[in-house]
């Protein structure tokens, strides 16, 4: 990793106030604090932001055994500035003495002098008593699985056999997956132009458009990323799409469908359908436009709320519904480790709450014998094989349909898959047919 300066710590110790203090996620804060770096520095901040906030527990623990007092509330871009400093010494491949003097520098660049000997202290400290502080932070389950102790409950009421390896998965690195084009080429011959380009490459093991890259590496050097032939999702975003079984000439509703993935997936998988492409927010499904014109590919994009039809709805049905709820995120913690930190045990009933309206307010819009597919990306009953359960106990004319898979669990009505499994992101998929 290249090395850099201290305003490269500086913004990465800004981007973690503007997470954990204020509320902000990843996808907000990394580029607005990126956007006044040099763009050879945005990755190592990138690389220690993503860092801080997977062990977040363990390296303020190692902060908290490491200071005489707690930092003040007023100097908490200090306390974000030592998580940086520990996350650099323990985990990254810099000089220790260019990741204390680079760390010390950004005390000043935070307007912190006086902060300047503490820095040095503290991270000085812990290369003296790295031995000790590394067997403490294993005492813990919140420590030693880095996540909130509210989720390890959670987790281990729903998964009693799988939860530590769902925390241990939900830790790593993400694979990049990419999903071919199949309407312009196959697998195997992508496989081979990656090959020709130098890029080591496997396909997946379920989707069968998939291909996992053995490094991630930026979309501009994909070949034909440009031109539509490929696209960046993880396999089991990919495993949606073919669940609804379009047929050209259906309506296809995919609500909540921003940032776009699956409307383009059902667009490339089955030509000929009249795909509506809804999202509440307009500035999202505005990033729906762009990515299905980067595919060559349209759809009717339409602002409007799931739960509100008549402020959207033409009152024409829909042969297919894909209802990608919103949801906790609690299976795609390896791409959002802030996901941990934002996220409250009080804010899974409200958004049970909006699934169920959703679930209700969208199924009257399907025609009879069409297929309604219900997709998160959350590993919480509560919003999966449960909200499944409760919504057939109250539609009477609503006939779950099995999922027939070699990937995932059976989960209720559903099909579960947790993270990690077969490299996949953790999504709970449930098939529910109109007579």
């Amino acid at each position: 990793m290249t090395e850099s300066g201290g305003k490269a710590r500086a913004a990465a110790a800004r981007v973690l106030g503007r997470v954990l203090d204020q509320g902000e996620s990843l996808a907000t804060a990394l580029p607005t604090e990126g956007a006044r770096l040099a763009p050879e520095d945005r990755p190592l901040v990138q690389e220690i932001c993503y860092g801080v906030l997977r062990l977040l527990p363990r390296l303020e623990g190692y902060a908290k055994a490491l200071l005489e007092r707690p930092i003040k509330r007023k100097e908490r871009p200090i306390h974000h500035l030592l998580l940086v400093g520990l996350y650099q010494l323990e985990y990254l491949d810099i000089p220790p003495h260019a990741a204390v003097s680079a760390t010390v520098e950004a005390s000043v660049l935070l307007e912190r002098q006086w902060a300047r000997g503490l820095v040095n202290a503290v991270l000085r400290g812990f290369q003296r008593r790295r031995e000790e502080l590394l067997a403490q932070g294993d005492n813990d389950p919140t420590t030693r699985l880095n996540h909130p102790r509210w989720l390890l409950t959670q987790l281990t009421e729903a998964w009693p056999d799988d939860w530590e390896q769902i925390a241990t998965q939900a830790n790593n690195r993400p694979p990049m997956t990419l999903r071919v084009n199949l309407s312009r080429g196959s697998r195997a011959d992508y496989l081979t132009r990656l090959e020709q380009a130098g890029i080591a490459a496997q396909a997946t093991c379920h989707a069968p458009s998939g291909i996992t890259l053995e490094r991630p590496l930026a979309v501009e050097r994909l070949p034909g990323f440009s031109d539509g032939d490929v696209s960046v999702q993880d396999e089991a975003a990919q495993l949606a799409a073919p669940l609804l079984e379009a047929a050209p000439g259906m309506r296809v509703l995919d609500a909540c469908a921003a940032p776009g993935g699956k409307s383009g997936h059902l667009l490339e998988l089955t030509p000929g359908i009249e795909l509506t492409a809804l999202d509440l927010d307009a500035s999202r499904l505005a990033r729906v436009g762009d990515n299905l014109a980067r595919l060559q590919l349209q759809a009717k994009l339409q602002v409007g709320d799931g739960a509100n039809p008549s402020s959207w709805w033409d009152g024409r049905p829909f042969d297919r519904i894909l209802l990608d709820a919103p949801c906790s995120g609690t299976g795609v913690i390896r791409r959002h480790p802030d996901i941990k930190w934002l996220r409250r045990a009080t804010d899974i009933p409200a958004l049970e709450t909006q699934q169920a309206q959703l679930l209700a307010a969208l199924w009257p819009l399907l025609a009879p014998g069409g297929l309604l597919v219900y997709a998160t990306c959350s590993i919480l009953p509560a919003e999966n094989s449960r909200q499944i359960a409760a919504f057939l106990r109250t539609q009477r004319d609503a006939q779950p349909l099995p999922i027939v898979a070699t990937w995932g669990r059976e989960s209720g009505p559903g099909r579960q898959i947790l993270p990690g499994e077969n490299g996949m992101d953790g999504f709970f998929y449930a098939r529910i047919a109109h007579p």
